[in-house]
């Protein structure tokens, strides 16, 4: 597990959740632990030279695709000033292509704002946007309060980077993964039964035994943080995964991986390097429009980032494109984007563009 102290820290989470750590917590701790974390304090940067790439930094047009679907919203909506939020904004390179693709009279009027958890990135990002007009907010709460309720939120593969639960199939029931940290600095994966019967697990009941799932719950906690605050507008969710349907075809293991220098870990490795690589799992679409639902909000589209980009760039430019993100069954295809809205509602998007 490497040094002593965090030998000791895991040891101690280990009592604390009475001998056996949640998946969930590890998780958690691995990522955004203050002294240990990958996200707060080894992250160095995202793209070619950091540990993993992400759609921003490999599709080109993503950032004008973004830009267009914010002109049209505001227009739409009647607002005079146009509050924008991007939640989690990496290294700022998609928020540099958006800014760059708006039309002179939307960024005239845009209130870029940015909600930033990792110290790391924020500093990357304010050096990166100096100059740009961008201001910073401590979470979407905050932004929201800035702007009355009223913004347009999107967000990049950020539903990923959010700890989940994993369960795994027995013969007739589900049960949830943890951790043991043992002695000698080795550990070991457990399972336990989950607190209590859950329907959501109807939406697999036809996968094999020994089958794993995962469960962002931490997000769906995230959007109940700040989703009564919202008024009007509409958040874009950016990500890799499908509905709950598709996602675990073929994937008797889950879709839970570790990034390290850009080599993708699975298995045990994803155990290594504690704090020093990035854990990540695919997004249950079903899940973040069922949360929405809860909460009032209305699903707008759900399409892959190809379709996304066809509707929102002009046809010209997509011929002349070599975009990967435009191939049929390429990352385009494995990428998803999810439109959503509280009480108001957009008008319906052209389908003749698509």
């Amino acid at each position: 597990m490497g040094s002593t102290d965090l030998l000791r820290f895991l040891q101690g989470v280990q009592d604390e959740c009475g001998g056996m750590i949640p998946f969930e917590r590890f998780m958690q701790e691995a990522l955004y632990h203050s002294n240990f974390g990958y996200y707060s304090s080894q992250i160095h940067d995202v793209g070619r030279g950091g540990d993993f790439s992400t759609a921003a930094t490999l599709d080109p047009q993503l950032g004008e695709a973004i830009a267009h679907w914010i002109g049209q919203r505001a227009k739409e909506l009647g607002w005079d000033r146009i509050p924008v939020i991007e939640v989690g904004a990496g290294g700022g390179m998609l928020a540099s292509s958006v800014l760059r693709h708006l039309d002179w009279k939307t960024r005239w009027h845009i209130d870029y704002m940015i909600c930033e958890t990792s110290p790391i990135l924020c500093a990357k990002q304010q050096q990166n946007l100096r100059w740009r007009g961008v201001r910073w907010v401590d979470s979407l709460k905050e932004g929201l309060q800035r702007s009355h309720g009223r913004a347009l939120i999107f967000s990049n593969e950020l539903v990923d980077a959010f700890p989940c639960r994993i369960f795994q199939k027995s013969e007739d029931e589900w049960l949830e993964l943890g951790i043991i940290i043992h002695l000698i600095g080795s550990l070991s994966e457990t399972t336990t039964l989950p607190i209590a019967p859950d329907a959501w697990f109807d939406n697999f009941v036809g996968l094999p035994e020994g089958q794993r799932v995962e469960r962002h719950d931490s997000y769906r906690n995230y959007l109940q943080t700040w989703s009564p605050f919202w008024k009007e507008g509409g958040f874009l969710t950016i990500d890799y995964g499908d509905l709950a349907t598709a996602l675990y075809a073929g994937r008797p293991k889950g879709s839970l991986r570790a990034y390290w220098k850009h080599h993708r870990y699975t298995g045990r490795e994803i155990y290594a390097r504690f704090g020093k690589q990035d854990l990540t799992a695919d997004v249950n679409f079903s899940d973040l429009i069922a949360w929405g639902n809860s909460f009032g909000w209305t699903e707008h589209s759900f399409s892959t980032q190809r379709e996304f980009l066809n509707r929102w760039i002009s046809p010209k430019k997509i011929v002349r494109s070599s975009n990967r993100f435009l191939v049929p069954e390429d990352a385009g295809d494995a990428f998803k984007v999810l439109e959503q809205s509280p009480n108001s509602t957009p008008s319906p998007l052209n389908t003749d563009q698509i």
